[in-house]
C-alpha cells in the first residue's frame, strides 16, 4: 500500500455513476415491485452502502478509511435504463474514488441479482467517477 501517513488531511468527496439496462419486463417488475426477492432499490441502496464500507477488503492496496456519509440514489433515465449515483465524504489523507466506484457497481450488481429470475440479458455499464476533490491532485470533473 502506498504510504499516505505524510500527506495533508483534508476533505475529500467523490462521486461515481454506473447505468443498468433491463428489459422492459424486468424494468416493470422492479418498478412495481413484484419481484420475487422482494424492493429490488431499497435492497441495492443497502447494498451499495455496505460495499462503499467494505472497499478495502475487496480491493488488495485500497486504505481502510473512516467515511463521514454515503449517499446512494437512484434513477430512471428511460423506461429500461436505472442509473446509480454515489456521493462518498470523508475527512483524511487519502481519497474516496474507490469507495464511490465499488458502491455504484455493487448496486448494479444487486440488481442484476435481484432480476436474473425475469432477464438475464442486462447490462451492467458506464461505471465511471463524475468528480471528485480534495487531496494533492486536487478537483477532477468528467467532461461529457
Amino acid at each position: 500500500m502506498v504510504d499516505v501517513g505524510s500527506k495533508q488531511i483534508t476533505r475529500r468527496i467523490a462521486c461515481a455513476t454506473s447505468k443498468v439496462t433491463l428489459s422492459l419486463e424486468a424494468a416493470q417488475a422492479v418498478r412495481s415491485d413484484t419481484l420475487k426477492k422482494g424492493d429490488c432499490i431499497a435492497v441495492a441502496r443497502i447494498a451499495a452502502i455496505q460495499a462503499a464500507k467494505q472497499t478495502s477488503l475487496l480491493i488488495p492496496l485500497c486504505h481502510v478509511l473512516l467515511m463521514d456519509s454515503v449517499e446512494i440514489s437512484s434513477e430512471w433515465i428511460s423506461s429500461t435504463e436505472l442509473t446509480w449515483k454515489a456521493v462518498v465524504k470523508s475527512t483524511g489523507q487519502t481519497g474516496v474514488e474507490m469507495e464511490a466506484l465499488t458502491a455504484v457497481s455493487v448496486a448494479a450488481l444487486t440488481v442484476y441479482d435481484m432480476c436474473k429470475a425475469v432477464d438475464q440479458a442486462i447490462v451492467i455499464s458506464d461505471i465511471m467517477l463524475l468528480e471528485k476533490s480534495g487531496g494533492a491532485n486536487g478537483s477532477y470533473l468528467r467532461s461529457k
